[in-house]
């Protein structure tokens, strides 16, 4: 049934489709998941709501960065507080479906957020998934929010206090990573990884093909936006990163998953690195814009595994 999917992205919610593909077809699954931060409506992963969920702070209007107003730690009141538990059943929902589909011995690279990638840990472990390792993406700049407290008591009249707290800020320090948990799925047991790797083809990584300047890489990957990519998404991950992560662990001709394809950049990423690829995308204007990446990446690059086709679903 994979050959229904291969290398294409198709239009839909992957809860619909994940269960068609084979049991350990898939080598490699590589995601940028939605974090369930609130960072927009795609990203509301929740059954709670709120008038002010979305909306801007006085301190946000105008700004370029973090346009929209998520909610706070401690939240608005006691049901906001059950938002990571539901993002973690989310996780599970769809986790517990990639499971049998992978190989034994694959690996899983999950993007989430700070604040929530325990969730993602916490439901992938309970699945079967085994946490490998945590991997740091070091981000070319950062967005800071802090909002200096002596002005929020200024605009209350509260001149002491204003004072006394000159210099403090409400907010975080600038958040110049993004982490990125490694799943193993379990071999067989009694086996090795040596074994698995000659039963499966998965569970070594391709040291000798990643060298970062000559040298071994690290779980810190530097990877910044190449000056001609074009960046579609507003959670958009560099080019240089998904291949970074497809060479280290896959061989050409195998197979990767990503559920949540967004603009496109796994895909991408696959086919100039002559791997084929599974996608699915529940955003239809984000599904169109990366048809129109992979066109225009067949329009530029020879080594095509199979022609661009229309969605299967929309």
């Amino acid at each position: 049934m994979n050959s229904d999917y291969i290398d294409r992205i198709t239009h839909g919610d992957c809860n619909r489709f994940l269960g068609d593909l084979d049991n350990e077809s898939i080598d490699l699954f590589l995601s940028d998941i939605p974090y369930g931060i609130c960072l927009d409506d795609w990203d509301v992963l929740h059954s709670n709501t709120n008038s002010a969920l979305l909306g801007q702070s006085p301190a946000q209007i105008g700004k370029s960065g973090f346009k929209k107003r998520g909610k706070p730690i401690n939240g608005w009141s006691q049901a906001d507080r059950n938002i990571g538990s539901e993002y973690k059943q989310w996780c599970q929902a769809w986790g517990t479906q990639v499971y049998p589909k992978m190989k034994k011995g694959s690996s899983l690279f999950v993007f989430s957020g700070r604040r929530t990638i325990h969730q993602v840990i916490n439901a992938f472990e309970d699945i079967g998934f085994l946490l490998k390792d945590m991997l740091a993406w070091k981000k070319p700049s950062a967005h800071h929010r802090a909002q200096r407290i002596s002005i929020v008591y200024d605009r209350r009249g509260l001149c002491d206090a204003s004072q006394k707290w000159e210099g403090w800020r409400l907010g975080n320090l600038a958040p110049i990573f993004e982490p990125i948990a490694w799943f193993v799925k379990p071999y067989r047991i009694g086996g090795t990884i040596a074994d698995n790797v000659l039963e499966n083809e998965v569970g070594a990584i391709n040291i000798e093909e990643c060298l970062i300047n000559g040298s071994s890489p690290t779980n810190l990957l530097e990877f910044d936006y190449k000056s001609n990519e074009k960046r579609i998404h507003e959670a958009q991950k560099p080019l240089a990163l998904i291949e970074f992560l497809i060479k280290l662990t896959t061989k050409e001709d195998q197979i990767i998953l990503d559920p949540f394809m967004g603009s496109g950049t796994t895909a991408i990423a696959a086919r100039r690195l002559k791997r084929h690829f599974i996608g699915f995308e529940i955003d239809y204007s984000f599904y169109e814009t990366a048809i129109v990446r992979l066109k225009e990446e067949a329009g530029q690059y020879h080594n095509k595994p199979k022609p661009l086709t229309l969605p299967l679903f929309d």
